[in-house]
């Protein structure tokens, strides 16, 4: 298989890496702070290449035949004006940055920061606080010049304010990717792996032990306290952490969260304001019993799209304290959002920081209502796909986890895997069972619980620290397996891998065949 190949069926990361390096060379030439007096507009009849449609603007926006400009999806809390350029203040030291009195290199990183508050109106920079994660965690040929962007930073000794936290690799070459044509496939089209691994070392990242899209579990460590500003990129973790954990971030491009973490601040706008952090959609949740979360997080993403949800009725079920014990119904949940929407944050009345703050306070005038009961549940669940050509009759493979699995899961899990299977009288499962977390997480059950993780391995469970949804997008995945798991978002990025609740995986596992009524 040639390289070419193999990256095409690699999952899409949350920046290009060869259009974002052009964009900080734009940046890098363009963004210093003018004098007054200097501001120029951009000329519209600049010619825009072909591939550009009619989206001619980064916020959707078109300009028709007479020079109007058409509004798109543009930022709701962004004060630009796409016809005129618009520049945030800065203070001294932020000024004395730009102008190079740190070094070059930091002079470039406070050019691409600045260039990117300015296309958003923000309304100045801030400082952050807890600890940065980064999503750029794929040693593809497409990151290149990534990679030699931020190895000139850690070639200058820059390294970010705070040790961050990284997204899982893309592979596990030791509990899941150790056969001949999974290797071939990860050694062609994942080259640049150690280069990427030992940037991230040099600019603060610890360990791999401690790679996760869960980087705010207790064993990853990476839960700043309510308020926090932070410049975080992965999607799932942006979602929990402004939601349940009540931070403030955007949902930034791969790399740009990393330049943030180099400089130690960020442009101020969007899900950082308070008015970026109020709800246009109020969500009802009428449900006879408990909801499906995974359904009901992909309802309301593909309802809101990149609003923001204040969700009414879900307490009862969930609980009115964020804990260790609702973290895995929150993050399963708001995944989805994300995954299937672009939602980057929420609020659940009586529970999320915000919503226990403010309340109803936090509807916007004017805000729309989604209604969601068991019609809808079942109406949206019956989307999802059920069968496909070309690949295995039953499935092969559970895929349990993503965003990674939290220490509670994988106890809950193991437990009611073991005692299915003792019930039964099987001596192992009939399927595998691939168990996403980050390392520390899984040593914790082996310490705490070894006699449980014995049965585990008995059961054919396995513990893998790698991505799960790049494990699915891997080239010929669909047609060598059929996976079933309790991930919406694995499931709405690659629909062929079956979503079911938890009392028919456990089934599967058991049997290999998927219940009647699933």
């Amino acid at each position: 298989m040639d390289r070419r190949s193999f990256v095409k069926t690699l999952p899409v990361l949350t920046g290009a890496a060869v259009a974002l390096d052009q964009s900080i060379k734009q940046a890098a030439a363009q963004a210093t702070t003018p004098k007054p007096g200097t501001f120029s507009s951009s000329p519209s009849s600049a010619k825009l290449p072909e591939y550009v449609g009619k989206l001619q603007h980064s916020d959707g926006s078109v300009t028709s035949a007479d020079g109007q400009i058409q509004p798109g999806f543009k930022d709701r809390t962004s004060n630009s004006d796409p016809r005129a350029p618009y520049h945030m203040p800065l203070t001294n030291e932020e000024q004395d940055t730009l102008d190079g009195k740190q070094g070059p290199e930091l002079a470039k990183v406070m050019k691409i920061v600045v260039a990117h508050g300015n296309a958003f109106g923000a309304a100045r920079l801030v400082d952050l606080g807890g600890a940065p994660h980064c999503s750029l965690y794929t040693g593809t040929d497409y990151m290149e010049p990534m990679i030699k962007l931020f190895q000139e930073c850690a070639d200058a000794g820059l390294k970010t304010y705070a040790p961050y936290t990284v997204n899982p690799r893309c592979y596990d070459l030791y509990n899941v990717n150790n056969n001949a044509t999974d290797m071939q496939l990860i050694y062609e089209g994942y080259r640049l792996q150690r280069d990427l691994d030992w940037v991230h070392a040099q600019l603060g990242a610890p360990d791999l032990n401690y790679r996760s899209c869960a980087c705010y579990v207790d064993e990853v460590g990476n839960a700043p306290p309510p308020g926090t500003y932070v410049a975080w990129a992965e999607s799932s973790a942006i979602n929990y952490g402004n939601s349940a954990l009540g931070l403030r971030t955007n949902r930034n491009a791969g790399g740009m969260e990393l330049l943030c973490g180099l400089l130690g601040k960020a442009p101020l706008f969007g899900l950082m304001t308070d008015e970026g952090r109020m709800a246009n959609w109020l969500v009802e949740v009428k449900t006879t019993k408990e909801p499906d979360l995974g359904v009901l997080g992909t309802a309301i993403g593909l309802k809101v799209v990149d609003g923001v949800p204040y969700i009414t009725g879900l307490d009862q079920y969930v609980g009115t304290e964020v804990s260790n014990d609702n973290m895995h119904l929150l993050k399963k949940m708001g995944s989805a959002t994300a995954a299937s929407g672009a939602v980057g944050l929420y609020h659940i009345e009586n529970l999320t920081p915000d919503a226990k703050q403010k309340g109803s306070k936090l509807l916007k005038q004017g805000y729309q209502t989604y209604v969601y009961d068991d019609a809808e549940q079942a109406r949206v669940l019956s989307t999802f796909p059920k069968d496909w050509e070309d690949r295995p009759e039953d499935p092969t493979v559970f895929m349990l986890g993503c965003p990674h699995n939290t220490y509670q899961e994988l106890l809950w899990w193991g437990t009611k895997v073991t005692e299915a299977i003792e019930k039964r009288g099987l001596k192992t499962a009939a399927i595998p069972t691939k168990m996403f977390c980050s390392n520390v997480v899984r040593d914790r059950l082996v310490k705490e619980h070894p006699v449980l993780v014995g049965k585990m391995t008995e059961a054919n469970m396995r513990f893998t620290n790698m991505c799960s949804v790049s494990y699915a997008g891997m080239k010929g995945f669909a047609e060598r397996t059929y996976a079933v798991t309790n991930s919406p978002k694995t499931r709405n990025y690659y629909p062929m891998c079956r979503y079911l609740t938890d009392d028919a995986l456990i089934e599967v596992v058991c049997t290999g065949k998927i219940p009647g009524q699933a």
